[in-house]
């Protein structure tokens, strides 16, 4: 009998296949003995270190590509989990996720076939209020110098990660990935990072590669704010406050309609919270009080005494590790408080820290050059240029934004937290449990957020805004 083309071909095919993976194994173990053999001739054990370093990155890099959402993980637990590189290379050093993030792109560009987007106002408001940023980088060029107008450009760079996590995650490659389990591993990593912060700020280890000063003065000494893995104490507030709000909307649910047990969530909190605490931020406990108070009103018919009991205990127990970590910080951070609320139109200066004349400063200029308000002086040049006759830092996103980027970047901003709002809202109301739980939570924290922006710069805080970009794409994805 004689075989067809078509059989002789399907006959052939097996061996050719096996020739092929045949010289790939060979030539895969040539590469890997020549690496191997370089290693134990390197001259000295810092070059050593640096071949296999390179391997190890290497195969990192190999297995994170294998599946276009591992990069989201591993960016997550080094964002949050890894100080800076003991570089001298902008504030802080570079930071190794910027190696994950570099391998998303790639993710994303050799899955180019997978992304549908739609046209949608909170699309629409990210992708044009990057773009504003980015035209900023022109002015501050023109008004401050190529090198401020390079650092401008870096930091829109940095804001581009948590935007491209949001559209990886809502409508790229991600966009099927299981929502519960992801959340469950963010919030057990995020008490880890809270519990380092409590560790460090007991024991005033030696601040990581670029860092704030941030000190608080007691009777006891001078103490350097918790802050974590993070450059600076207002970032690891913000952070923990973002995974309390989480707690407090999983008390509201069914046991079975939450990523996180209820004994976890009372473990965790309260070491969220004490971090929060020795981060001495009150902008950030101020963002707490407004996401539960949305949350509140949001399930005002779900939320029974039993419930409020529960949160009450959790937040109970938080202020009782604080108090047993570092009494004295305990008081001196109610005191704060009250203070703050006592004071505030008395002595409004003084409870702003300053922020006060920053801001008059910046309206006085305004009004000076109101032609030139309309465009901006370039994104995130006034801490660093001397355009305004001295290095400024706002301390208020709307303001620094309307000085930077002009009326368009003020209303980008404006448009954005109305999208997020109303897109936490609706996704609330559905009836998926997952859509729900990160609606309901982007919802809350986000109203808190609006709030804070009014006493901080939180757009610089590119390593935690794709954690929240992240659980914004969880509830808006179909």
């Amino acid at each position: 009998m004689t075989s067809s083309p078509g059989g002789a071909g399907a006959s052939a095919q097996p061996p050719f296949r096996a020739a092929l993976a045949l010289r790939q194994d060979v030539g895969s173990a040539l590469v890997l003995g020549s690496w191997a053999a370089s290693i134990a001739l390197a001259p000295n054990l810092t070059v050593k270190l640096m071949l296999a370093g390179a391997a190890a990155l290497m195969a990192v890099a190999v297995w994170t590509f294998e599946a276009p959402g591992r990069w989201l993980g591993c960016f997550f637990a080094t964002a949050l989990l890894l100080p800076p590189l003991p570089l001298s290379l902008g504030d802080s050093g570079p930071h190794p996720c910027l190696l994950f993030a570099g391998l998303g792109l790639l993710a994303g560009l050799a899955s180019l076939s997978r992304w549908r987007i739609p046209a949608t106002g909170l699309n629409a408001s990210l992708a044009v209020l990057w773009s504003v940023l980015l035209a900023s980088v022109a002015a501050a060029a023109l008004y401050s110098g190529p090198s401020i107008a390079l650092a401008s450009l870096a930091r829109v760079g940095l804001l581009a990660i948590p935007i491209y996590a949001f559209f990886f995650t809502a409508y790229g490659p991600a966009k099927h990935s299981a929502p519960f389990p992801a959340i469950h591993a963010l919030y057990w990593v995020a008490v880890v990072s809270a519990l380092f912060a409590c560790i460090d700020f007991y024991y005033q280890f030696p601040a990581p590669a670029g860092y704030g000063p941030q000190f608080v003065w007691l009777d006891s000494g001078v103490y350097r704010r918790a802050q974590g893995f993070f450059y600076e104490a207002s970032t690891l507030g913000n952070f923990c406050a973002f995974f309390l709000i989480f707690a407090a909307v999983c008390f509201t649910r069914p046991r079975a309609a939450i990523p996180v047990s209820r004994a976890g969530l009372a473990v965790g909190s309260p070491v969220l919270l004490a971090a929060l605490v020795l981060s001495y931020s009150r902008a950030s406990m101020l963002n707490v009080a407004v996401a539960c108070a949305v949350l509140l009103w949001r399930y005002r018919r779900r939320i029974r005494p039993p419930k409020l009991a529960a949160l009450a205990g959790v937040a109970m127990a938080g202020a009782l590790l604080t108090w047993k970590i570092f009494p004295a910080f305990a008081l001196a951070y109610w005191l704060r408080l009250s203070a703050s609320a006592q004071y505030l139109f008395s002595a409004t200066e003084g409870v702003l820290s300053g922020r006060l004349a920053s801001w008059q400063t910046l309206v006085t200029w305004i009004g000076q050059h109101p032609w030139r308000a309309l465009w901006g002086i370039g994104y995130k040049t006034l801490p660093y240029s001397d355009y305004l006759g001295t290095p400024l830092v706002a301390d208020n996103m709307y303001l620094s934004l309307l000085v930077e980027t002009g009326i368009l970047g003020l209303a980008a901003l404006l448009w954005l937290n109305i999208t997020i709002l109303r897109a936490g809202l609706k996704a609330s109301r559905e009836a998926d449990a997952a859509r729900s739980l990160c609606g309901a939570w982007m919802l809350c924290f986000w109203s808190g957020e609006i709030v804070q922006m009014l006493s901080g710069d939180l757009l610089t805080y590119w390593r935690v805004l794709p954690v929240y970009l992240f659980v914004l794409a969880l509830a808006v994805r179909a």
